[in-house]
């Protein structure tokens, strides 16, 4: 294992390291706001104890990466594989274009949250929020699985815009839905046949954080899905 004292150093000399070492299990100390930690990184460990900058995760290809505190914006861009689990909140554009792997976010994310994410053949394309999601969650969806459990309170837990421009995938939402959704989205409440599907993530969600998950699942769950017939997928799906 590598430890590295990240205070007062710039992103480009700890990524330097972490791209130099030979060693799979990596622990950053005194995170400052760096960027690109663990940019395209495959099969390490990283533990990052502290605030990395935008683009965390960014192109991971596989391995796990830890935040104990906060992390700010583009959280996994188009991350290919592995997991991110932030034991904090994430600032806007967490997921985007995320086409693989796993991330999981304690408690809320900020505006443009899994922005077209999608997901190949086989590939698991997974983000789970514990809290709440800013507007435009969801934007241009075309793969993979939103979660949002709203553990924040009983008002929504989402914001304006959600699922505009969906066009695959499935969001799902614990208790309440906004008044008013895009036209091209069908919401349900969530079945136990739909819930299976999410059951191993909301799982890890509580394994991670600590979280009880009976009383997670006490309330209710709302699955977003785009119409077949929904003008945008003409878009971006041969039929």
């Amino acid at each position: 294992m590598i430890s590295i004292n990240a205070a007062g150093m710039d992103f480009i000399s700890l990524n330097s390291i972490l791209r130099e070492t030979k060693e799979k299990k990596a622990v950053i100390n005194n995170c400052e706001g760096q960027r690109y930690i663990g940019c395209a990184a495959s099969g390490m460990d990283i533990t990052v104890n502290g605030t990395p900058g935008n683009a965390l995760g960014s192109y991971l290809n596989g391995g796990r990466i830890t935040v104990h505190g906060n992390a700010q914006d583009a959280v996994g861009d188009t991350m290919n594989g592995g997991e991110i689990i932030i034991h904090g909140s994430a600032g806007d554009g967490i997921g985007l274009s995320q086409r693989g792997g796993e991330i999981y976010v304690r408690d809320s994310a900020g505006y443009r949250a899994g922005v077209h994410m999608k997901q190949y053949r086989d590939k698991t394309t997974v983000l789970v929020i514990g809290g709440s999601a800013g507007s435009f969650l969801g934007e241009y969806l075309a793969g993979g699985y939103i979660i949002v459990l709203g553990l924040t309170g009983d008002h929504c837990p989402i914001s304006n815009f959600c699922a505009a421009g969906m066009h695959g995938g499935k969001i799902f939402v614990r208790g309440v839905l906004p008044p008013s959704l895009p036209r091209q989205v069908i919401a349900a409440e969530a079945n136990a046949e739909d819930m299976s599907a999410v059951q191993p993530y909301i799982d890890k969600y509580c394994r991670y954080f600590g979280k009880d998950k009976d009383d997670i699942l006490s309330k209710p769950f709302h699955m977003l899905t785009p119409d077949s017939k929904n003008p945008y997928k003409m878009l971006y799906v041969f039929n």
